[in-house]
């Protein structure tokens, strides 16, 4: 056997015995045994580079170069569902289904719904192309080589699979290594994850694959899309890809009656505190594909599934103290910190008490025994007291701070607002290494080579105390701090370099003034087409300007106001950074599109999405991301999503392609 044989016969054992170990349960060789096989081919490979194969088993261990996630958009829009609470609620639903099938006969598949991130993965011809994350569900995060390092998402299927499809499914991290990833950052005085869907989101968006796979990801599939899907119920088709080599809950069930649905509901609320993955629910479906594309879908949902939430867990433990964090906003958060109790699979030891109102409402004391939920919350809260359990031995009563935690300041507290905030955003350290964290993230300057651990290292050692202090960063400054060697002290510098070419309405946005999102910045870049210009803005002309209310305009100019925010951006205009709009080329603009409101969907061939938005602003239309009866029409690519197809219909509002809409600018 030659080697490059030999890589090949290797491939197909590692992922046979990947599949066995991983998926099945039942491996078939010792862990040694295995990875003294990946080693021997990880060699030939290198050996062989003619040989390299994106799918091949050493994809595994992933890699430590640095990966931008681009964005993908959804051949099949990746909806919501609609949830309940109740089995009345449930009830409902059962009904309106069989109204809707006006008495058909019909059988709904019962689920597990698992607490993750959601995944959707591409095959062809058997072999994992893409898998992107849901984002806004229309397009999400192209997270392919994080993915390809998640030994139970198989990379090379075996049986007859269809040439090209899509199958659906949650990213997850078990408890047991959930437990075990915060104790590791416990002893090194990092935050903990609130919970194992929040470590699995954040784990999938790193940028080093290395990292992703060490943490050891899971993942479940539960739906199947396509041209050629094998079978005409959901469950079959399930039942199908697993013998593909996917990893399908071996939980699922078919149904025929009511009876049915609640005698799995019971059940499972009660056994899911025995799986080795959190659930919150479980998702009903009608099982006939058929059945499911007569229903339809509503503006956000299927009306052919529902999801059905457990009542959130609850414990009672002792309350013995009430700390408070400072945000980056400079929002003051009440935490309370507890005896330590089970609670939905993990330990809690802190809850969240969110805002003054909900102290003064539960008249909490240290000392109380209080009862704490998790639910849907990222961080769990306490939700009522036993004053029963009270006796003389009671502490103090829990009362909000009057001033900042961290710099002293007095709070301040806004109408109409629940919290409260430390005004000092310039001297709080908090804020201040919260507004550098957010001006070096993704959506702002993008900074490469820079995270929180790295901000928080330059503040404490004062070579970083704002935003325009990484202007002045040299390697050799930086160079033998902690974990910090020539490399990436290199790779730091250019990132700042390279972050003086982001455009305006970025930096406006990285600036991180109070309510200034990223559409408010746009809109704010384009009205006044430099910062000299909108600094000097009053209130009233900035609330001229389209979607900028009160609320942001004062904010802009309470930001402008204070000298050390006028100081940090004339060191930012020194240093580079671009603090006007580029002209744009006047001869490219009209009024074709002058007052028409349009909706863009699906996938187009001649220009990308945000190019055809460019173009509807450019001659005078306006983008809207919803279909209304003010829509003047829909700009439609392949794929449209059938949400958006249903409304334009149903509305009569006029659904154009792509050479229509060329055309019309001509």
């Amino acid at each position: 056997m030659t080697e490059q044989e030999q890589i090949l016969a290797l491939r197909e054992e590692l992922h046979r015995h990947n599949y066995n170990y991983y998926v099945l349960n039942s491996p078939e060789i010792s862990d040694k045994e295995f990875d003294d096989k990946m080693r021997l081919l990880q060699d030939l490979e290198k050996l062989h580079p003619e040989m390299q194969d994106p799918n091949s088993p050493t994809m595994r261990v992933g890699s430590d170069l640095s990966n931008d996630f681009k964005q993908v958009y959804h051949q099949y829009p990746m909806l919501s569902l609609g949830n309940t609470y109740s089995k009345t609620e449930v009830t409902d639903f059962y009904n309106r289904v069989q109204e809707l099938l006006e008495g058909e006969a019909f059988e709904i598949c019962c689920e597990l719904k698992f607490d993750g991130t959601s995944i959707s993965l591409t095959y062809e011809d058997g072999k994992l192309i893409q898998a992107v994350t849901r984002g806004d569900g229309e397009k999400g995060d192209d997270v392919t080589a994080n993915v390809k390092t998640i030994r139970s998402i198989p990379l090379v299927l075996h049986g007859d699979y269809p040439q090209r499809f899509e199958i659906r499914g949650e990213i997850l991290m078990p408890w047991v290594v959930f437990e075990e990833l915060n104790r590791e950052r416990e002893a090194r005085e990092e935050p903990l994850f609130a919970n194992p869907r929040n470590a699995a989101s954040g784990t999938l968006k790193l940028q080093n694959s290395s990292i992703v796979a060490s943490r050891k990801l899971d993942a479940y599939l539960y739906y199947l899309l396509g041209e050629q899907v094998p079978c005409e119920g959901h469950y079959e088709n399930m039942q199908k890809a697993a013998t593909w080599g996917f990893k399908i809950s071996e939980h699922m069930r078919k149904v025929k009656t009511l009876d049915e649905v609640f005698a799995f509901l019971d059940y499972w609320d009660t056994e899911r505190k025995n799986l080795p993955v959190a659930t919150d629910g479980v998702v009903l479906k009608v099982n006939s594909l058929r059945q499911q594309r007569h229903m339809g879908f509503t503006a956000k949902s299927p009306r052919w599934a529902i999801a059905y939430k457990f009542q959130a867990e609850r414990a009672l433990t002792r309350l013995n103290q009430v700390t408070f964090q400072v945000g980056r906003t400079g929002v003051i958060t009440p935490v309370a910190n507890l005896d330590p109790v089970q609670l939905s699979g993990t330990i809690v030891k802190r809850a969240s008490l969110h805002n003054a109102d909900i102290i003064e409402g539960l008249d909490l004391h240290i000392g109380d025994m209080v009862y704490v939920e998790k639910g849907g919350e990222i961080i769990p809260k306490i939700t009522g007291v036993d004053v029963n359990a009270r006796s003389f031995m009671m502490g103090d009563k829990v009362r909000f701070i009057t001033r900042c935690p961290e710099c002293g300041t007095p709070l301040v507290r806004f109408e109409g607002e629940a919290a409260h905030y430390c005004p000092n955003d310039v001297g709080c350290p908090p804020q201040i290494k919260g507004k550098i964290e957010h001006f070096i993230s993704r959506k702002a300057m993008a900074i490469d080579g820079l995270g929180p651990e790295t901000v928080d290292a330059f503040y404490q050692i004062g070579l970083v105390k704002n935003i325009a202090d990484l202007y002045s960063l040299r390697a050799i400054d930086i160079r033998g701090l902690d974990r910090m060697g020539d490399k990436s002290a290199l790779r730091i510098v250019h990132g700042v370099a390279d972050s003086k070419q982001v455009p305006f309405e970025r930096v406006l946005f990285a600036l991180g003034i109070r309510f200034v999102g990223e559409t408010a910045a746009k809109k704010l870049a384009k009205a006044f087409g430099n910062i000299e210009a909108l600094e000097q803005a009053s209130l009233e002309q900035l609330m001229e300007v389209d979607e900028i209310g009160e609320k942001i305009a004062q904010s802009v100019v309470t930001y402008f106001s204070l000298p050390a925010n006028r100081e940090l951006v004339e060191r930012l205009k020194d240093a580079g950074l671009q603090m006007a709009r580029q002209e744009e080329d006047e001869s490219e603009k009209s009024d074709k599109l002058a007052g028409l409101s349009i909706v863009i969907s699906g996938v187009f061939s001649h220009h990308s999405r945000e190019e055809y938005k460019e173009m509807i602003e450019r001659n005078g239309g306006k983008n809207v991301g919803s279909i209304s009866s003010k829509t003047s029409f829909v700009l439609a690519g392949e794929n449209m999503g059938p949400a958006k197809l249903e409304k334009a219909q149903k509305l009569g509002v006029r659904i154009i392609n792509e050479d229509e809409f060329l055309q019309m600018l001509l």
